[in-house]
Order: structure tokens, then sequence, then C-alpha cells
């Protein structure tokens, strides 16, 4: 970690200002002034969150809020927003990346110039790359040319819209290097957030992917009007095939039973508010992938992560018979009936981990 953001000031840029990215910056104003009262020497903490539509952000400093994504809400009043992204990254020492996955690549060569070397880099994305089959966080070492050490993630069961009303929620922050962690859960802990951390960023990593595919997979169950006993079912083979492949990549199992495993896995297939379930929903009641891509006017990044999680599975040998079912109905013609169909007829295999 960088000698400032042990004992100095500490200027934090949060690239996205999407629903993720504005509650999470909104999350670190919280920690600072919280911070500040319990101890009025704490460090100084700015927060600049940058988005790419000029009228968000202007709503943002002028008026405390996000309408975009949650009108009525009231964000913290030190937290400031720009379009700048030079601006934001200048001299920040902690820079939170909350893109979608997929356009991270393109992101970080537009924005390495202006960071520091020293900064830390810190993702709320949870993905797989197409093509690469990398993760986000090897995608930001390969690209910044950045050690691990200043490379962390944050996963858990985070629904936004309910952070942002500052309901109780928990996260893990993981980074190899411990001390980076505990740095990063002291600024991002506050009165109703409560990070954790962890070492093992590839099953933290692998299991905020894969929860949204399985996310789809439920989703697809209740729009076939599928009752708890299939959705059930469909979360802990889930959270079984989720562990195969993190295992394989060198995760401790371990993790998967935690916050950002089996916990991130249940809010997401459980709740409306989420955006991978709500998706496959309405894939499940009938509409096509172009018809609810229309309606919700975005795409849920389990649809394009799914692809790439399958192939990185099929390259290790792992077997990920829902991942499979899922890509082949999102992006093989074949219905939820027979997607749902094919994953119960399969030839059964001993398994490593559960039932």
């Amino acid at each position: 970690m960088t000698a400032s953001m042990g004992t100095d000031n500490v200027r934090i840029a949060v690239l996205g200002a999407g629903s993720w990215g504005t509650v999470f910056a909104n999350i670190i104003a919280d920690a600072a002034d919280l911070a500040r009262e319990r101890d009025p020497e704490a460090p100084a903490v700015e927060v600049v969150l940058w988005g790419r539509r000029a009228s968000v952000v202007e709503a943002i400093n002028r008026t405390s809020q996000n309408p975009d994504y949650f009108p009525g809400i009231d964000l913290n009043p030190r937290l400031t927003a720009t379009d700048d992204a030079a601006k934001a990254l200048s001299g920040a020492d902690v820079v939170v990346l909350a893109v979608p996955s997929q356009t991270l690549r393109g992101n970080l060569m537009e924005w390495r110039a202006h960071l520091r070397r020293d900064a830390v880099i810190v993702s709320l994305m949870k993905g797989v790359e197409l093509g690469t089959l990398s993760r986000v966080s090897q995608i930001i070492a390969e690209v910044l040319e950045f050690p691990e050490e200043r490379v962390a993630v944050v996963s858990g069961p985070n629904l936004a819209r309910e952070i942002a009303e500052r309901q109780p929620a928990t996260a893990v922050v993981a980074c190899p290097h411990e001390e980076t962690a505990v740095r990063l859960q002291s600024l991002f802990k506050s009165a109703y957030f409560r990070p954790y951390t962890s070492t093992d960023l590839v099953g933290v990593e692998i299991g905020g992917a894969m929860k949204n595919v399985i996310g789809l997979a439920v989703g697809m169950a209740e729009g076939m009007g599928f009752g708890d006993n299939t959705k059930a079912s469909l979360i802990t083979r889930g959270l079984a095939e989720t562990t195969r492949l993190a295992v394989t990549l060198g995760a401790d199992e371990h993790t998967l039973s935690g916050l950002a495993g089996m916990g991130d896995l249940v809010a997401t297939c459980s709740s409306p508010l989420s955006r991978n379930r709500t998706f496959g929903e309405k894939l499940g009641a009938g509409k096509t992938l172009e018809q609810v891509i229309a309606e919700t006017k975005q795409t849920a990044e389990g649809v394009k992560s799914s692809e790439s999680i399958l192939e990185l599975g099929w390259r290790h040998g792992v077997d990920m018979p829902i991942t499979e079912a899922v890509v082949k109905m999102l992006h093989h013609d074949l219905s939820p009936a027979e997607a749902l169909a094919a994953f119960m007829a399969r030839s059964s295999k001993p398994e490593r981990y559960g039932v």
C-alpha cells in the first residue's frame, strides 16, 4: 500500500456511475464520515465518482441524487462527480472500477496514462472476459502491469438498491496481499456496510462470476412457473458447480461457502432486485433474448459471461451442466423447457463436492 494511505489524506476515484458504482462511492463517503466522527484525527477521505453522462454527473453534484438509478434517495453530500476520467483519476490513491467486465480492457487502456503507478485498483465487477477467459483481476494486472498487492476485488450479497437505502449488508474484500485487504476494509466500513477480508482472489472472483449464470437459471425456472424445490435444487447444484470450477483454478473450497459464494448466490437467485434473476425470469416466461434486452434496456452480466465461463470450465475439464444449459438456451436457440429437460436427463456422475 502507499504510504499516504496509511497516515495522510486519501483520494478515491470510483469509475462508473451506474447502480453499484454510485452506491459504493456513497459507502466510502459514509465510511469516511463515520471514521472522522470516531477519531477527529483520522485521515480525510475525498471521493469522486466518474460517469459518462453529463446529465447524471450534474444531478449528483446539484442534488446529491442519481435520478437514473435511485430517484429520491440522498447520497452523501461530500460525494462529487465528474464526466472527465482524467480529472477523477488525478492523484487517486485508490481507484474503484465499476464498469461492465467485457469493456474493462478497453477502458483501462484509455485510463492507464492517468493512473498513479502506486495506486491500488479495486474491482467491483463480476465476470470472465470473452476470448481470453481472464478474470477481472488478471485483466487489470496485465493491462496496467500492476503487482498482485495492488489489485483487489469486492464481492458479496450486495443488491445495490438495498444498500443505497443504507440497509445492513456485508461483503468480502479480497487481495493476495493481506495488508492491502485490511487497509481497504477500513476505508469501506460504514455503519451499515461491513467488509470482511480474504486472500483468496480466485475463489471470490469465480463465486461472483458464476452466481450471475446460476441466477439466470433460477430466474428461468421462476418464469416457467416452477416452485421452490426446483429453485433450491438449482441453487445447491449451482454452488457445487461453482466450487468445482473455483477449486480447479486454485481456490479454497471454503471461500464458496461464505459471502462471496453462497451468500451472493442466495441474494442473486432469490431477489427480484437481482438483474440476472429478473432477466432469466422474463426468458423463462417465453420472451426472446432480444425482447428482454429491449425491454430492460440493459444486458445482465451473466448473459455475456456465461459463454466464457463455460469455455473456462471445458478448458480445465470441469463438468458444468447448469452453465451449459444456460449457454445453449441463450446462444443456441434451445428453449427453457428443452434446457431443463437436458439438465434433468444427463447421466449421473460421482461428484467431489457435496450432492
